[in-house]
């Protein structure tokens, strides 16, 4: 790693012992070295202080911050952004996988491309064994050169894990931090996005795990969701409507802060006139891995072969 090193990955976790270290030899196995890896651990009372420490001591790459409180999960990925010095940035979970060549892959294209924001993979959901559930096919329109278009797609799209990809950070600092509302990570990428266009790598690189244990999981209700995301929204004060109504109001103020043209404003307020009295389908607004669960799958290509090697494991 250089002495400022070009890409930071923010890793936030809280009680991760069960795939924490799977996540950490994925990422300090990449075929791109040029990063640090801070770890804000969020006052964990399992053994995720221990595993940090071990591999913190072998790769001096990690820095290992342990929060002495718990302060949610939005909150803690608000601060380790705080915390990275690097001119790219990825937040990245620890219970995911990630193919050797990911961030590689990544930073070319957005050295490539000057224009692109926030570059991503291809992905796929595994299962706790790391076995493949669900293929994903990303088809959001976040690669159009036109802000109200990528808008669009956001709001009426469903599916999408670009809050995972590789970020330029001086535009990640433009825009609101994470808040902790419904479904505030989609307002979260949707205010990015009015910033610039994404790029999908086309390959495979990204395995986004589903478990009973997963926080999507773990708080099935709306409330208890947006507890996780920060303890401040328990209580009378924060009913669900109050949340609802902060996740539509989250377009709107992103909208308003956007550096968009008087015309592409214009567009983009209707497209959320549009959805708010549209007929909600279904599931619209679902991203994939968060449906019931479904049977393990079969891909030509094998999670083992792509992703680093996991001899951290026993260290």
């Amino acid at each position: 790693m250089t002495a400022q090193p070009r890409l930071s990955i923010g890793l936030p976790v809280y009680n991760g012992e069960e795939y924490l270290a799977e996540a950490l030899d994925a990422l300090l196995g990449q075929t791109y070295e040029d990063f640090e890896l801070v770890i804000s651990d969020n006052a964990s009372t399992d053994g995720t202080q221990d595993i940090c420490r071990r591999y913190a001591a072998k790769d001096s790459r990690i820095r290992y911050l342990r929060l002495s409180r718990n302060i949610g999960a939005a909150p803690n990925h608000n601060f380790v952004f705080t915390e990275c010095r690097g001119e790219l940035f990825k937040w990245a979970s620890h219970d995911d996988l990630y193919a050797r060549d990911l961030l590689l892959r990544c930073v070319q294209a957005l050295d490539e491309r000057p224009d692109v924001i926030l570059a991503h993979s291809g992905q796929a959901v595994i299962d706790g064994d790391g076995r493949v559930k669900v293929p994903y096919e990303y088809g959001l329109a976040t690669d159009s050169p036109h802000a109200p278009e990528r808008f669009r797609s956001l709001l009426f799209e469903p599916g999408g894990d670009d809050f995972y990809g590789v970020m330029r950070a001086d535009v990640l600092r433009r825009v609101k931090p994470h808040d902790s509302y419904h479904h505030a990570d989609r307002t979260f990428v949707a205010e990015i996005t009015l910033h610039g266009p994404f790029h999908q790598v086309p390959e495979l690189l990204y395995f986004r795990r589903d478990h009973p244990t997963r926080a999507e999981r773990a708080n099935p209700s709306k409330r208890s969701r947006c507890v996780n995301l920060d303890p401040r929204r328990a209580g009378p004060l924060h009913p669900t409507p109050r949340l609802l109504a902060e996740y539509v109001w989250g377009f709107a103020s992103a909208i308003r802060r956007a550096p968009l043209s008087p015309a592409d404003r214009r567009a983009c307020y209707r497209h959320l006139a549009a959805w708010m009295t549209s007929r909600v389908r279904p599931g619209a607004g679902e991203r994939v891995e968060d449906r019931a669960p479904v049977a393990p799958g079969r891909l030509t290509v094998s999670v083992d072969a792509l992703v680093a090697g996991r001899e951290g494991r026993q260290a």
